[in-house]
């Protein structure tokens, strides 16, 4: 039985079970849709035009994936770090202590929302209207405050440095590179309708649907299963013309965990982005929800496989579906395995690999396909990847040593030992001929 047949089931299940005037689900791997099915029409209305694959909806804040890519650009182009506090590219702020990574990654202590009335449902007004109502409520730094207001932040940081809007710099920089032709700010047809359902009749409201201006960046965008699948994969995988691999790699790190007592974390946001770890798997994308609308989308990053759930419902999502397609993704798209194949080019590295010891404990250096290194201890210990920098230089890039600086040090043209974070690991148990921290200790006896 093939992946389509259960998935159709699945959803229109879920879609009448739960009442939902419309669902759309997508199946991806490496950005192309594999299977996709929809139940419902684009108003919840019986003999209206049916939902599919095609049809737009509001994706909530997935725009703030969006926002994200944009500031990260301008970090690639050396206009800004992450690290650089909010008065260096918005002077006169009454949060400029706050730090750019600490706005993407919600843990700025800025508030949540904007002041009344509710902004999601309302006309949106420029950022010099919104600047006065920036206030912490926490301590910056000091923990995951998830804030839509944030992105208002963001955005007019890239507003800034532009000298365009938001909007424009989206199109621009992202959707037209990408090819997205499908994801606008304001719905283009064909799309569903923004509603809301009664909880207890089978009655629809239409939720109303404005341009949020300043607010747009946390919210805004309008996409279909089919774009948010290329979207998905450029998360992952990046793109030469718009960011990086390696940047893409930087913004997945989590860095504001949800830390409830009696809970272990199963979600965090990186910078802009959501990163879960179901089963030690890691997951990325984003939820979205603007009134009449609810959206998810999740890929997983080891195989590239991804999962797109569009709906035109305020509330109602059923609660298990995400978990319930990926059910049917594990058992009828398993991972491919991939073949090896031996590289030649490793040759010229070989002489690192092998046993080193860190004072008596072994560690075993090998080379990776990608061209990096491993340094595993033998049982326990600090395990870390390293990236070549320069001739016998290595940058750590995960573990203890991320960001260390691992030195080969020769002798003869023979690795000799290596210089790690001022730790020294020698070819032998306490090699006396390595000059050790703390001077020759003696024959072992």
């Amino acid at each position: 039985m093939t992946l389509t047949p259960e998935l159709d089931r699945l959803v229109a299940r879920s879609q009448r079970e739960h009442r939902i005037p419309s669902l759309t689900v997508a199946v991806t791997r490496a950005g192309e849709v594999v299977s996709t099915a929809s139940a419902g029409t684009v108003d919840g209305r019986r003999g209206s035009e049916p939902a599919g694959a095609d049809t737009q909806y509001r994706i909530g804040s997935i725009s703030k994936t969006f926002t994200a890519a944009l500031v990260l650009r301008l970090r690639d182009e050396g206009v800004l770090a992450v690290e650089d506090r909010l008065e260096q590219h918005l002077p006169g702020t009454a949060i400029g202590e706050v730090t750019v990574a600490q706005l993407l990654s919600h843990t700025s202590g800025l508030r949540a929302e904007t002041d009344a009335p509710w902004w999601e449902r309302t006309e949106g007004y420029p950022f010099e209207r919104l600047a006065p109502q920036l206030r912490r409520v926490l301590p910056a730094g000091e923990r995951l405050h998830y804030s839509n207001v944030g992105f208002a932040v963001l955005a007019e940081v890239v507003a800034q440095h532009r000298g365009t809007s938001w909007e424009e710099s989206v199109r621009t920089e992202l959707l037209e590179p990408l090819g997205l032709a499908r994801t606008t700010v304001r719905p283009r047809a064909p799309h569903a309708t923004g509603l809301a359902r009664h909880p207890h009749a089978d009655l629809l409201l239409t939720e109303p649907e404005h341009h949020h201006h300043s607010m747009a960046a946390a919210g805004q965008l309008w996409s279909t299963v089919g774009d948010l699948a290329v979207w998905g994969e450029f998360l992952r995988s990046g793109h030469p013309d718009v960011l990086a691999a390696e940047t893409l790699a930087a913004m997945r790190l989590p860095r504001g965990f949800s830390d409830l007592p009696g809970q272990t974390w199963g979600s965090a946001f990186g910078l802009g982005i959501q990163v879960t770890n179901p089963d030690g798997r890691r997951r990325i994308g984003h939820g979205g929800s603007m009134p009449g609308f609810l959206a998810n989308l999740q890929v997983d990053v080891e195989s590239g496989l991804g999962v797109v759930v569009l709906t035109n419902t305020t509330s109602g999502m059923p609660p298990t579906l995400g978990t319930d397609i990926w059910s049917l993704v594990d058992q009828h798209l398993p991972p491919a395995a991939e073949p090896w194949y031996a590289d030649d080019t490793q040759a010229s590295l070989l002489d690192l690999t092998g046993t080193w010891y860190w004072g008596p404990a072994p560690y075993v250096l090998a080379l990776r396909a990608d061209g990096w290194l491993t340094l595993d201890p033998v049982g326990a210990g600090r395990a870390s990847g390293f990236r070549p920098d320069s001739p016998d230089v290595w940058i750590g890039t995960s573990g203890y040593y991320a960001g260390e600086r691992l030195q080969v040090v020769r002798r003869d043209g023979v690795p000799h030992h290596l210089d790690l974070a001022s730790f020294r690991f020698t070819r032998t148990p306490y090699d006396p001929e390595a000059d050790l921290p703390g001077g020759d200790t003696g024959p072992w006896a």
